[in-house]
């Protein structure tokens, strides 16, 4: 059997990016084989291809999708030929199909397009895990959130207003800031213009944040520590412009008994259980209504380096998606 994929031979620009065929075995002992229907593009998927994650090569890449089940392999019975299914994090999305665990695939509940389901499932579980897991949000505090009219930032936003959270979320430009403000965002600071520590602190009457969640790294490293209250947690999920410095535990103390913490997803979502909870409240909040996904940006398959290149020149808004 054969598919049509992105495959990696080297690591690098957007341009090492070659569609090619490849050949796919039959689904072994507990797998299954997805038709795709809608990939989903994450910034995950820049560090895999640029070499900030060292892969093994060649490798496919892509990390999320939605379809449809074509065949099943021996022992699996929580899913049937036909079902509509999303996965992630599982490498090797950006292909037309592939085999994957049944243990790794969630049914769409009716309602929710294969779309949707695609843009939602991996940046929901980013949402799910540091709003619910890593620190759980109550009505009594306020975040800050960078990249807030992204992906993760904008479901952040409306999940942080079920929850009842105070959210000031971090973008660029007036249009940004004016969006965000109906997505779940009290207030919205322009990173281009603003200076963010000091004006999170005006926000806060001068007390700062309970936590910030920072997926911007390097250059935004002292505002968030200069946002936060005594005793506040930072969260460093992402490192679009380099990695966060080496914090010294001496820094922590003197600005007010900080906490640190550098998680990932794949922690949180490591265990069958785990995927199977974190992806069950994506798509439960989804078809409630609660997030609603923002598709910014389609592009066909064999168009993936140019997703890559709008994603990194941070020209994207919302969700973006691949189309096999």
């Amino acid at each position: 059997m054969k598919t049509r994929g992105i495959i990696l031979h080297q690591q690098g620009a957007p341009s090492v990016m070659r569609m090619e065929d490849v050949d796919l075995a039959e689904p072994a002992e507990g797998e299954v084989l997805v038709e795709h229907s809608a990939i989903g593009v994450n910034y995950m998927d820049v560090y895999q291809r640029s070499g900030a994650y060292k892969l093994d090569l060649p490798s496919g890449i892509g990390l999320e999708a939605a379809g449809r089940i074509a065949s099943v392999g021996p022992g699996v019975d929580t899913v049937s030929v036909g079902d509509r299914v999303v996965y992630g994090p599982a490498l090797g999305a950006y292909a037309v199909r592939r085999v994957i665990k049944a243990s790794r695939v969630a049914k769409i509940p009716e309602g929710i397009d294969d779309e949707t389901a695609a843009a939602v499932l991996l940046k929901g579980m980013t949402a799910e895990y540091l709003l619910n897991r890593a620190y759980s949000l109550t009505p009594k505090d306020t975040v800050l959130f960078y990249a807030a009219s992204g992906g993760v930032g904008q479901i952040a936003g409306q999940w942080a207003r079920h929850l009842g959270v105070r959210m000031i979320g971090v973008t660029s430009g007036r249009a940004n800031c004016e969006a965000i403000l109906g997505l779940g965002y009290d207030a919205a600071i322009d990173r281009k213009t603003e200076d963010i520590a000091a004006r999170t602190r005006e926000l806060t009457d001068g007390e700062g944040v309970s936590v910030v969640y920072d997926s911007v790294g390097a250059a935004t490293f002292e505002a968030s520590i200069n946002a936060l209250r005594p005793r506040g947690y930072f969260f460093s999920f992402g490192a679009t412009t380099g990695e966060a410095p080496a914090v010294k535990p001496s820094l922590l103390q003197y600005k007010g008994s900080l906490y640190f913490c550098r998680p990932t997803l794949a922690n949180y979502v490591g265990t069958d259980a785990d995927f199977q909870y974190s992806a069950g409240e994506v798509l439960r909040l989804t078809a409630e209504g609660v997030i609603k996904p923002h598709i910014g940006q389609r592009w066909p398959l064999n168009e993936a380096p140019a997703a890559h290149e709008a994603l990194e020149a941070a020209t994207t808004t919302g969700s973006s998606l691949l189309m096999p």
